[in-house]
């Protein structure tokens, strides 16, 4: 995926109270795996180039089918990450939740692993509690992409790209 700011991929180590903006992007199962054709991060190495070999062993190694958000559901994980923000008073600058990703960007006093798992786990909860629930055993890829955001220049342009650029290019409708 591309990196729409020019801030640095966060190792998930110990930080203290100071607030953090962050870019945070995950992926629902199956929808982008290694080696996927529009390219892909590996971890603690970043931006990879696509390899069709790979993308075919992942996808013939996966336990369930690829879950795909429908317009329901969609609402569902975004009105669910907006009122954790609001609960864990996180500033949330933009929140996108597409077909097969959600990008997500906020301020925050704790470690980013932890705001992204905490997305991660209340919108997974939302999918469970739905009139028609989500019972898969998965729902999101491990993990997910979390960049510092340290310049107001960065934080217009994430916040960007997150609200107008997926629709422009049609990304996980």
């Amino acid at each position: 995926m591309a990196n729409p700011v020019s801030g640095k991929a966060l190792a998930a180590g110990p930080m203290n109270s100071d607030p953090f903006t962050l870019f945070i992007t995950w992926t629902t199962y199956g929808t982008w795996l290694p080696g996927d054709y529009r390219g892909w991060r590996k971890r603690k190495t970043g931006e990879q180039p696509p390899q069709p070999l790979l993308a075919d062993w992942c996808r013939n190694r996966l336990k369930e089918p690829a879950v795909f958000l429908d317009p329901r559901q969609r609402i569902a994980v975004n009105d669910r990450i907006r009122q954790h923000a609001a609960i864990r008073n996180w500033e949330l600058h933009a929140v996108s939740v597409r077909s097969n990703h959600v990008h997500v960007v906020v301020t925050a006093c704790v470690t980013p692993k932890r705001v992204r798992d905490q997305f991660k786990a209340n919108a997974t909860t939302a999918l469970r509690r739905m009139r028609d629930p989500m019972t898969r055993q998965r729902v999101w890829t491990k993990g997910g992409d979390i960049i510092l955001i340290d310049r107001d220049d960065d934080l217009q342009r994430a916040v960007t790209y997150v609200m107008e650029a997926q629709d422009r290019m049609d990304r996980g409708k």
